[in-house]
């Protein structure tokens, strides 16, 4: 899965594949041990409130001294905070891709319908985990490619928006 993340003024793109990544909470500190493959450090950590008051994705992180404040943010979040930003709406047809194999669990639209950038679209199921699949920009669903209990391989097309208003 892809990811972005800001250190400081600094953003890079970071892909992960095959990493396997854990974060272990010692108890009583405000210290976590984050495992990365085979290598772990212990870092302070501290979980930043948003503009919004929300989590984030935004951290301060203590490590050998130094305080500097991340933040990360998976593909699909920032397409959908891309979307809501105000930016010029895209024009012509989008459509929302499978980013993993898996299992539709629940279709949360249907065509013809008008919906907001950030509106649920597709529930899918992968690795037992369940994610909700929302929409990128503001417009109108006009096609659904998938049903419920249907599996899917990464990259199925899964819902097509067109920009703009309702039909």
């Amino acid at each position: 899965m892809k990811y972005y993340v800001t250190v400081g003024t600094r953003s890079v793109e970071v892909e992960l594949e095959d990493v396997v990544a854990r974060l272990e909470a010692i108890p009583g500190t405000p210290l976590v041990r984050l495992h990365l493959g085979d290598e772990a450090w212990t870092v302070a950590a501290e979980q930043l409130e948003g503009e919004d008051g929300s989590g984030s994705g935004r951290w301060a992180l203590l490590l050998e001294g130094e305080r500097v404040e991340v933040g990360v943010t998976d593909a699909r979040t920032r397409g959908v905070a891309q979307g809501a930003s105000g930016a010029p709406a895209p024009t012509g047809e989008t459509t929302v891709a499978a980013p993993m194999p898996g299992l539709v669990v629940r279709v949360l639209v249907a065509e013809g319908v008008h919906v907001e950038a950030g509106t649920g679209l597709v529930v899918l199921e992968a690795m037992k985990m369940e994610n909700a699949l929302r929409a990128p920009r503001t417009g109108t669903v006009r096609r659904v490619h998938v049903a419920q209990g249907q599996a899917v391989e990464k990259g199925a097309p899964l819902v097509t928006l067109e920009a703009g208003g309702s039909l």
